[in-house]
């Protein structure tokens, strides 16, 4: 099967780089485009047909909902997955309506973005095979995306979250360099202490590597990257 083409439409540029790490993370996706707002999305899927959009609801210029009734007004044929902070019943129903194949709510774990991603190369495979389908195929082709993994805390210790585990991992990898402990404190409103303890969380799940810095007077520093 050939590596499923992406097109990221994010106005964020920080949320657009953690998104493009974790598609890219994941086996048999290209990512082939970027867009900051609907309008240019719909421009980049013209020009380069992706086979999937991954798309922000709040945009400017143009937002999620407008972008994704044109791409069905035009007849554009390409899948959906809605990544957002959206979470209120009205948005959710209008997207869901609109025919998106999944919706990710933000904040979300690499492996709550790796499941829909797999679900979705599994989803493809099958009905790039196929002309007709028995319903029984159907059935389990549809009723498997219903289980998804959730921002859960209960695999974590003690005192630890999912969802500021992400923010840790996400202000990591949108750094140029390794970063201390104190940066990613100040980076995402922890007190040092607790961004060692998630820092300390992290290594020992080979999720980042500890580069040590010499120099200076004093102790020498622990400088944390992401291990891709």
């Amino acid at each position: 099967m050939q590596p499923i083409q992406v097109l990221l439409v994010e106005d964020d540029p920080m949320v657009r780089q953690v998104n493009r790490q974790f598609i890219e993370q994941v086996a048999g996706y290209h990512l082939i485009g970027t867009a900051k707002n609907g309008v240019e999305g719909i421009q980049q899927i013209k020009q380069l047909k992706p086979d999937l959009v991954f798309m922000d609801i709040f945009m400017p210029e143009q937002d999620g909902i407008e972008t994704l009734k044109k791409i069905r007004e035009k007849g554009l044929k390409v899948d959906v997955i809605a990544v957002t902070a959206a979470n209120d019943i009205k948005t959710i129903q209008k997207m869901l309506q609109l025919g998106v194949f999944d919706y990710i709510m933000k904040p979300f774990s690499f492996d709550r973005m790796k499941h829909t991603l797999q679900n979705y190369r599994h989803f493809k495979a099958k009905i790039d095979e196929k002309n007709e389908m028995t319903q029984s195929e159907l059935d389990t082709l549809l009723h498997k995306q219903k289980s998804s993994p959730q921002n859960s805390d209960d695999h974590l210790p003690k005192g630890l979250n999912a969802a500021t585990l992400e923010k840790i991992v996400s202000f990591i990898g949108t750094q140029e360099a390794s970063v201390s402990a104190e940066e990613v404190a100040n980076g995402v409103g922890l007190a040092r202490v607790t961004a060692r303890r998630y820092l300390d969380y992290l290594e020992k799940q080979n999720k980042v590597k500890i580069d040590i810095q010499y120099g200076g007077v004093g102790r020498p520093v622990n400088q944390y990257r992401l291990i891709h």
